[in-house]
């Protein structure tokens, strides 16, 4: 049997037409594991505007984050964004979920 990693049985780029993007999405452990924030902190962070709200994915209380929006929270944070710069990052994340 060949190996997934040989290139010529890849598959070939479908279009997004065919089959649309698919966004990741993380649970709370992952991303409280994914940021260094406890529940309490990152739950915090959601209060004050520095995170983004969860998405819900089911029925009752199941939520995930899209991982995108993690990693540009995160990608701030590295760069050193003030916390006013990363409130206006989540809000515009929050307005792309929106016109999505």
């Amino acid at each position: 049997m060949a190996k997934i990693t040989e290139p010529s049985i890849l598959p070939t780029a479908i279009p997004e037409t065919v089959f649309p993007p698919i966004v990741a999405m993380a649970r709370r452990p992952v991303v409280s594991a994914a940021t260094c924030m406890p529940r309490a902190t990152l739950y915090r962070n959601i209060k004050n505007g520095l995170f983004t709200r969860p998405v819900k994915i089911g029925s009752g209380a199941r939520v995930a984050w899209p991982i995108s929006e993690i990693n540009a929270i995160n990608a701030a944070r590295i760069a050193g964004k003030t916390e006013a710069e990363i409130k206006a990052l989540v809000a515009d994340l929050e307005k792309a979920r929106a016109q999505a």
